[in-house]
Protein backbone atom coordinates (compact mmCIF):
# COMPACT_ATOMS: atom_id res chain seq x y z
CA UNK A 1 0.00 0.00 0.00
CA UNK A 2 1.32 3.44 -0.95
CA UNK A 3 1.48 6.34 1.54
CA UNK A 4 -0.89 9.31 1.35
CA UNK A 5 0.38 11.85 -1.13
CA UNK A 6 -0.30 15.27 -2.58
CA UNK A 7 0.34 16.03 -6.23
CA UNK A 8 1.42 19.14 -8.10
CA UNK A 9 0.70 18.80 -11.81
CA UNK A 10 2.77 21.27 -13.82
CA UNK A 11 0.75 22.57 -16.78
CA UNK A 12 2.29 25.98 -17.33
CA UNK A 13 4.36 25.25 -20.45
CA UNK A 14 4.03 27.08 -23.73
CA UNK A 15 3.89 24.07 -26.14
CA UNK A 16 6.64 25.72 -28.20
CA UNK A 17 7.33 22.61 -30.30
CA UNK A 18 3.70 21.74 -31.04
CA UNK A 19 3.23 23.74 -34.27
CA UNK A 20 0.73 26.11 -32.71
CA UNK A 21 -1.26 23.46 -30.81
CA UNK A 22 -1.79 23.82 -27.06
CA UNK A 23 -0.87 20.25 -26.21
CA UNK A 24 -2.47 20.27 -22.77
CA UNK A 25 -5.86 21.18 -24.21
CA UNK A 26 -5.55 19.11 -27.39
CA UNK A 27 -8.50 16.78 -27.94
CA UNK A 28 -7.81 13.15 -27.10
CA UNK A 29 -10.84 10.91 -27.37
CA UNK A 30 -13.22 13.76 -26.60
CA UNK A 31 -11.31 15.17 -23.61
CA UNK A 32 -8.34 17.52 -23.26
CA UNK A 33 -5.01 15.76 -22.86
CA UNK A 34 -4.62 17.29 -19.39
CA UNK A 35 -7.89 15.64 -18.29
CA UNK A 36 -6.36 12.21 -18.91
CA UNK A 37 -3.29 13.13 -16.85
CA UNK A 38 -5.41 14.26 -13.92
CA UNK A 39 -7.64 11.20 -14.19
CA UNK A 40 -4.61 8.95 -13.77
CA UNK A 41 -3.92 10.46 -10.34
CA UNK A 42 -7.61 10.66 -9.42
CA UNK A 43 -7.76 6.86 -9.74
CA UNK A 44 -5.02 6.28 -7.16
CA UNK A 45 -6.68 5.85 -3.72
CA UNK A 46 -3.71 7.22 -1.76
CA UNK A 47 -3.55 10.46 -3.74
CA UNK A 48 -5.55 12.88 -1.60
CA UNK A 49 -5.13 16.34 -3.13
CA UNK A 50 -4.09 17.65 -6.52
CA UNK A 51 -3.04 21.19 -7.41
CA UNK A 52 -2.60 22.24 -11.02
CA UNK A 53 -0.21 25.06 -11.90
CA UNK A 54 -0.83 26.74 -15.23
CA UNK A 55 -0.16 29.94 -17.15
CA UNK A 56 -1.72 32.98 -15.42
CA UNK A 57 -4.01 33.71 -18.36
CA UNK A 58 -5.45 30.16 -18.25
CA UNK A 59 -6.21 29.91 -14.54
CA UNK A 60 -9.82 31.12 -14.64
CA UNK A 61 -10.89 29.00 -17.61
CA UNK A 62 -9.13 25.88 -16.35
CA UNK A 63 -10.53 26.23 -12.83
CA UNK A 64 -14.05 26.33 -14.32
CA UNK A 65 -13.55 23.26 -16.54
CA UNK A 66 -16.25 20.65 -16.00
CA UNK A 67 -13.81 17.79 -16.60
CA UNK A 68 -11.62 18.52 -13.58
CA UNK A 69 -11.73 15.52 -11.22
CA UNK A 70 -12.81 15.95 -7.61
CA UNK A 71 -9.33 15.66 -6.09
CA UNK A 72 -8.18 18.83 -7.87
CA UNK A 73 -8.36 21.29 -4.98
CA UNK A 74 -6.87 24.33 -6.69
CA UNK A 75 -5.68 25.72 -10.00
CA UNK A 76 -3.00 28.37 -9.53
CA UNK A 77 -0.72 30.49 -11.66
CA UNK A 78 2.73 29.04 -12.28
CA UNK A 79 5.92 30.85 -13.11
CA UNK A 80 8.25 31.21 -16.05
CA UNK A 81 10.37 28.27 -14.85
CA UNK A 82 9.39 24.78 -13.75
CA UNK A 83 10.77 25.32 -10.25
CA UNK A 84 8.67 28.43 -9.62
CA UNK A 85 5.57 26.64 -10.89
CA UNK A 86 6.19 23.73 -8.52
CA UNK A 87 6.78 26.12 -5.62
CA UNK A 88 3.47 27.86 -6.41
CA UNK A 89 1.75 24.49 -6.20
CA UNK A 90 3.42 23.71 -2.87
CA UNK A 91 2.28 27.07 -1.46
CA UNK A 92 -1.27 26.35 -2.62
CA UNK A 93 -1.23 22.97 -0.87
CA UNK A 94 -0.15 24.65 2.36
CA UNK A 95 -3.32 26.74 2.32
CA UNK A 96 -5.74 23.89 1.62
CA UNK A 97 -7.71 21.81 4.11
CA UNK A 98 -6.91 18.14 4.41
CA UNK A 99 -3.54 16.47 4.80
CA UNK A 100 -0.96 18.63 6.55
CA UNK A 101 1.76 19.98 4.28
CA UNK A 102 3.62 20.92 7.46
CA UNK A 103 4.17 17.23 8.17
CA UNK A 104 7.76 16.76 7.04
CA UNK A 105 7.15 13.11 6.15
CA UNK A 106 4.17 13.79 3.88
CA UNK A 107 4.83 12.79 0.27
CA UNK A 108 4.70 15.28 -2.58
CA UNK A 109 4.56 14.04 -6.16
CA UNK A 110 5.37 16.40 -9.03
CA UNK A 111 4.16 15.41 -12.48
CA UNK A 112 4.26 16.83 -16.01
CA UNK A 113 0.78 17.68 -17.26
CA UNK A 114 1.84 16.43 -20.69
CA UNK A 115 2.38 12.83 -19.46
CA UNK A 116 -1.16 11.36 -19.65
CA UNK A 117 -0.09 7.71 -19.93
CA UNK A 118 1.35 7.40 -16.42
CA UNK A 119 0.11 4.27 -14.69
CA UNK A 120 -1.12 3.69 -11.16
CA UNK A 121 1.76 1.25 -10.68
CA UNK A 122 4.34 3.94 -11.45
CA UNK A 123 2.64 6.51 -9.23
CA UNK A 124 2.46 4.14 -6.27
CA UNK A 125 6.02 2.88 -6.75
CA UNK A 126 7.42 6.41 -6.66
CA UNK A 127 5.33 7.34 -3.60
CA UNK A 128 6.48 4.24 -1.69
CA UNK A 129 10.13 4.83 -2.59
CA UNK A 130 9.92 8.49 -1.56
CA UNK A 131 8.45 7.46 1.78
CA UNK A 132 11.17 4.84 2.30
CA UNK A 133 14.19 6.78 1.03
CA UNK A 134 13.21 10.47 1.10
CA UNK A 135 13.15 11.12 -2.65
CA UNK A 136 12.57 9.02 -5.75
CA UNK A 137 12.12 9.25 -9.50
CA UNK A 138 11.13 6.76 -12.19
CA UNK A 139 13.77 6.11 -14.84
CA UNK A 140 14.01 4.09 -18.03
CA UNK A 141 17.48 2.65 -18.70
CA UNK A 142 19.04 3.80 -21.95
CA UNK A 143 18.58 1.09 -24.57
CA UNK A 144 20.27 2.76 -27.54
CA UNK A 145 23.96 3.41 -28.06
CA UNK A 146 24.70 6.95 -26.89
CA UNK A 147 27.07 9.25 -28.77
CA UNK A 148 28.72 12.45 -27.63
CA UNK A 149 28.53 14.90 -30.51
CA UNK A 150 29.98 18.28 -31.39
CA UNK A 151 27.99 19.97 -34.13
CA UNK A 152 27.69 17.42 -36.92
CA UNK A 153 30.60 15.27 -35.73
CA UNK A 154 30.71 12.32 -33.34
CA UNK A 155 33.25 12.90 -30.55
CA UNK A 156 32.83 9.68 -28.61
CA UNK A 157 30.63 6.85 -27.35
CA UNK A 158 29.04 7.09 -23.90
CA UNK A 159 28.80 4.06 -21.64
CA UNK A 160 25.04 3.58 -21.48
CA UNK A 161 25.14 1.16 -18.54
CA UNK A 162 25.08 4.15 -16.19
CA UNK A 163 22.56 6.17 -18.23
CA UNK A 164 18.79 6.44 -17.93
CA UNK A 165 16.06 8.88 -18.89
CA UNK A 166 14.13 10.49 -16.06
CA UNK A 167 10.33 10.57 -15.96
CA UNK A 168 7.65 11.89 -13.65
CA UNK A 169 6.06 11.79 -11.16
CA UNK A 170 9.04 12.64 -9.00
CA UNK A 171 8.45 12.14 -5.30
CA UNK A 172 9.94 13.73 -2.21
CA UNK A 173 9.12 14.10 1.46
CA UNK A 174 7.95 17.66 1.89
CA UNK A 175 10.46 18.32 4.68
CA UNK A 176 13.34 17.42 2.37
CA UNK A 177 12.02 19.67 -0.38
CA UNK A 178 11.61 22.51 2.12
CA UNK A 179 15.25 22.19 3.16
CA UNK A 180 16.33 22.23 -0.50
CA UNK A 181 14.31 25.43 -1.01
CA UNK A 182 16.15 27.03 1.91
CA UNK A 183 19.46 26.41 0.18
CA UNK A 184 18.31 27.18 -3.36
CA UNK A 185 15.14 29.34 -3.35
CA UNK A 186 12.86 28.64 -6.32
CA UNK A 187 13.13 32.27 -7.45
CA UNK A 188 16.93 32.22 -7.24
CA UNK A 189 19.34 32.44 -10.20
CA UNK A 190 19.84 28.69 -10.55
CA UNK A 191 17.57 26.78 -12.93
CA UNK A 192 16.71 23.13 -12.29
CA UNK A 193 15.30 20.95 -15.07
CA UNK A 194 13.46 18.75 -12.56
CA UNK A 195 13.10 18.20 -8.83
CA UNK A 196 15.81 15.55 -8.78
CA UNK A 197 18.41 17.98 -10.14
CA UNK A 198 17.62 20.39 -7.29
CA UNK A 199 18.03 17.62 -4.74
CA UNK A 200 21.25 16.45 -6.38
CA UNK A 201 22.68 19.96 -6.03
CA UNK A 202 21.92 19.72 -2.31
CA UNK A 203 23.69 16.31 -2.14
CA UNK A 204 20.37 14.72 -1.16
CA UNK A 205 20.19 11.09 -2.36
CA UNK A 206 17.50 10.36 -4.94
CA UNK A 207 16.32 6.76 -5.21
CA UNK A 208 15.35 5.35 -8.60
CA UNK A 209 12.48 3.03 -9.48
CA UNK A 210 11.99 1.39 -12.83
CA UNK A 211 9.81 3.61 -14.96
CA UNK A 212 7.49 2.79 -17.81
CA UNK A 213 8.61 3.23 -21.45
CA UNK A 214 4.98 4.05 -22.25
CA UNK A 215 4.99 7.03 -19.86
CA UNK A 216 5.44 9.36 -22.81
CA UNK A 217 5.77 13.13 -22.48
CA UNK A 218 4.01 14.93 -25.33
CA UNK A 219 6.57 17.30 -26.80
CA UNK A 220 6.05 17.28 -30.58
CA UNK A 221 2.92 16.64 -32.73
CA UNK A 222 3.90 13.01 -33.39
CA UNK A 223 3.81 12.35 -29.64
CA UNK A 224 0.23 13.60 -29.50
CA UNK A 225 -0.81 11.13 -32.20
CA UNK A 226 0.82 8.28 -30.27
CA UNK A 227 -1.08 9.27 -27.13
CA UNK A 228 -4.34 9.47 -29.06
CA UNK A 229 -3.77 5.98 -30.42
CA UNK A 230 -3.38 4.62 -26.89
CA UNK A 231 -6.05 6.60 -25.02
CA UNK A 232 -8.74 6.92 -27.65
CA UNK A 233 -8.59 3.20 -28.31
CA UNK A 234 -9.41 1.31 -31.51
CA UNK A 235 -12.03 2.87 -33.76
CA UNK A 236 -15.17 1.10 -35.01
CA UNK A 237 -16.71 2.69 -38.10
CA UNK A 238 -20.24 2.17 -39.43
CA UNK A 239 -21.97 3.59 -42.48
CA UNK A 240 -25.71 4.03 -43.02
CA UNK A 241 -27.83 4.98 -46.02
CA UNK A 242 -31.01 7.04 -45.86
CA UNK A 243 -33.56 8.00 -48.50
CA UNK A 244 -36.65 10.17 -48.41
CA UNK A 245 -39.04 11.85 -50.84
CA UNK A 246 -41.85 14.37 -50.44
CA UNK A 247 -44.27 15.86 -52.97
CA UNK A 248 -44.87 19.57 -53.16
CA UNK A 249 -47.86 20.84 -51.23
CA UNK A 250 -49.68 24.11 -50.75
CA UNK A 251 -47.92 27.21 -49.48
CA UNK A 252 -44.42 28.62 -49.75
CA UNK A 253 -41.30 28.33 -47.60
CA UNK A 254 -39.36 25.27 -48.70
CA UNK A 255 -37.57 23.59 -45.78
CA UNK A 256 -34.63 21.71 -47.28
CA UNK A 257 -31.19 20.81 -45.99
CA UNK A 258 -31.70 22.65 -42.73
CA UNK A 259 -32.53 26.01 -44.33
CA UNK A 260 -35.74 27.63 -45.58
CA UNK A 261 -36.02 28.96 -49.14
CA UNK A 262 -38.81 31.48 -48.69
CA UNK A 263 -39.85 31.95 -52.33
CA UNK A 264 -40.05 28.21 -53.15
CA UNK A 265 -43.13 26.02 -52.57
CA UNK A 266 -42.95 23.86 -49.46
CA UNK A 267 -43.04 20.10 -49.36
CA UNK A 268 -46.00 18.17 -48.03
CA UNK A 269 -45.63 15.98 -44.96
CA UNK A 270 -46.52 15.51 -41.30
CA UNK A 271 -43.39 17.51 -40.43
CA UNK A 272 -42.01 20.45 -42.41
CA UNK A 273 -41.16 17.96 -45.17
CA UNK A 274 -37.37 18.48 -45.25
CA UNK A 275 -36.51 15.38 -47.30
CA UNK A 276 -32.77 16.09 -47.05
CA UNK A 277 -32.66 16.09 -43.23
CA UNK A 278 -34.98 13.09 -43.15
CA UNK A 279 -32.56 11.15 -45.37
CA UNK A 280 -29.63 12.15 -43.14
CA UNK A 281 -31.57 11.12 -40.04
CA UNK A 282 -32.37 7.72 -41.50
CA UNK A 283 -28.72 7.26 -42.49
CA UNK A 284 -27.55 8.06 -38.94
CA UNK A 285 -30.11 5.72 -37.39
CA UNK A 286 -29.19 2.98 -39.84
CA UNK A 287 -25.49 3.27 -39.08
CA UNK A 288 -26.18 3.14 -35.35
CA UNK A 289 -28.62 0.23 -35.69
CA UNK A 290 -31.46 2.27 -34.19
CA UNK A 291 -34.29 1.71 -36.65
CA UNK A 292 -35.66 4.44 -38.87
CA UNK A 293 -37.18 7.90 -38.82
CA UNK A 294 -40.77 6.71 -39.20
CA UNK A 295 -40.47 4.38 -36.24
CA UNK A 296 -38.93 7.03 -34.06
CA UNK A 297 -41.28 9.85 -35.08
CA UNK A 298 -44.53 8.29 -36.38
CA UNK A 299 -46.96 10.52 -38.26
CA UNK A 300 -49.50 10.77 -35.47
CA UNK A 301 -50.33 12.56 -32.23
CA UNK A 302 -46.98 11.64 -30.70
CA UNK A 303 -45.20 13.80 -33.30
CA UNK A 304 -46.49 17.40 -33.51
CA UNK A 305 -47.77 18.27 -36.97
CA UNK A 306 -45.44 20.61 -38.81
CA UNK A 307 -42.50 19.90 -36.50
CA UNK A 308 -39.21 21.28 -37.77
CA UNK A 309 -36.91 18.62 -39.18
CA UNK A 310 -33.99 20.39 -37.50
CA UNK A 311 -35.61 19.38 -34.20
CA UNK A 312 -35.95 15.78 -35.38
CA UNK A 313 -32.33 15.61 -36.49
CA UNK A 314 -31.12 17.10 -33.20
CA UNK A 315 -32.96 14.37 -31.31
CA UNK A 316 -31.53 11.69 -33.62
CA UNK A 317 -28.02 13.02 -33.00
CA UNK A 318 -28.64 12.96 -29.24
CA UNK A 319 -29.77 9.33 -29.35
CA UNK A 320 -26.92 8.25 -31.60
CA UNK A 321 -24.32 9.89 -29.37
CA UNK A 322 -25.96 8.46 -26.25
CA UNK A 323 -25.39 5.07 -27.86
CA UNK A 324 -21.66 5.79 -28.02
CA UNK A 325 -21.50 6.82 -31.68
CA UNK A 326 -20.16 10.08 -33.10
CA UNK A 327 -21.05 11.41 -36.57
CA UNK A 328 -17.91 11.98 -38.63
CA UNK A 329 -19.18 12.55 -42.17
CA UNK A 330 -22.24 13.00 -44.37
CA UNK A 331 -22.63 12.85 -48.15
CA UNK A 332 -26.01 14.10 -49.40
CA UNK A 333 -27.55 14.14 -52.87
CA UNK A 334 -30.78 16.06 -53.49
CA UNK A 335 -32.81 15.38 -56.65
CA UNK A 336 -35.10 18.27 -57.64
CA UNK A 337 -36.12 19.85 -60.92
CA UNK A 338 -37.23 22.91 -58.95
CA UNK A 339 -36.19 25.21 -57.41
CA UNK A 340 -32.63 25.78 -58.59
CA UNK A 341 -30.49 24.70 -55.66
CA UNK A 342 -26.91 25.49 -56.65
CA UNK A 343 -26.88 28.85 -54.87
CA UNK A 344 -28.20 27.26 -51.65
CA UNK A 345 -25.84 24.28 -51.32
CA UNK A 346 -23.20 26.10 -49.25
CA UNK A 347 -25.84 27.28 -46.76
CA UNK A 348 -27.22 23.76 -46.49
CA UNK A 349 -23.77 22.37 -45.91
CA UNK A 350 -23.13 24.85 -43.10
CA UNK A 351 -26.52 24.19 -41.51
CA UNK A 352 -26.10 20.41 -41.58
CA UNK A 353 -22.57 20.65 -40.18
CA UNK A 354 -23.85 22.81 -37.33
CA UNK A 355 -26.70 20.40 -36.56
CA UNK A 356 -24.31 17.44 -36.37
CA UNK A 357 -21.40 19.18 -34.66
CA UNK A 358 -19.15 18.63 -37.67
CA UNK A 359 -16.75 20.88 -39.54
CA UNK A 360 -18.19 21.92 -42.91
CA UNK A 361 -15.43 19.94 -44.61
CA UNK A 362 -17.03 16.74 -43.24
CA UNK A 363 -20.33 17.44 -45.04
CA UNK A 364 -20.88 17.23 -48.79
CA UNK A 365 -24.11 18.40 -50.43
CA UNK A 366 -24.87 17.82 -54.12
CA UNK A 367 -27.93 18.53 -56.25
CA UNK A 368 -29.32 16.99 -59.42
CA UNK A 369 -32.17 18.20 -61.61
CA UNK A 370 -33.48 14.66 -62.05
CA UNK A 371 -33.06 14.83 -65.85
CA UNK A 372 -36.83 14.99 -66.42
CA UNK A 373 -37.17 11.48 -64.99
CA UNK A 374 -39.97 10.56 -62.63
CA UNK A 375 -41.76 12.81 -60.18
CA UNK A 376 -38.55 14.55 -59.08
CA UNK A 377 -37.49 15.28 -62.67
CA UNK A 378 -41.00 16.51 -63.50
CA UNK A 379 -40.92 18.98 -60.61
CA UNK A 380 -43.66 17.29 -58.59
CA UNK A 381 -41.46 16.19 -55.67
CA UNK A 382 -38.00 16.34 -54.14
CA UNK A 383 -36.03 13.31 -52.99
CA UNK A 384 -32.74 12.94 -51.15
CA UNK A 385 -30.20 10.18 -50.64
CA UNK A 386 -27.73 10.41 -47.75
CA UNK A 387 -24.76 8.37 -46.59
CA UNK A 388 -23.63 8.95 -43.00
CA UNK A 389 -20.52 7.64 -41.26
CA UNK A 390 -20.28 7.10 -37.50
CA UNK A 391 -17.34 6.22 -35.28
CA UNK A 392 -17.09 4.64 -31.87
CA UNK A 393 -13.93 4.41 -29.82
CA UNK A 394 -13.54 1.47 -27.48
Amino acid sequence: MAPAADVVVVAAGGSTRMAGTDKLLADVGGLPLLAWTLAAFESVPDVERIVVTTAPERVEALAAATWLPSKVQAVVAGGDRRQTSVAAGVRALAGLPGGSISDDDRILLVHDGARPLVTRQTIEAVARAAADFGAAIPVVPASETLKRIDGDLVRGTVDRTEMATAQTPQGVRIGILRSAYERFPPDGPETWTDEASLLEACTIPVHVVIGDPGNLKVTVPADLERVRAVLAGPVTTRTGIGHDSHPFGPGDGLALGGIVIAAAPRLFGHSDGDAALHAIGDALLGAAGMGDLGGLFPAGPATPAGIASTTLLAEIRRRVEAGGWVPVGVDLTIVAARPRLSEHLASMRAAIADLLGLPPTAVNVKASSGNLDGADGAGRSISALAIATLERRS
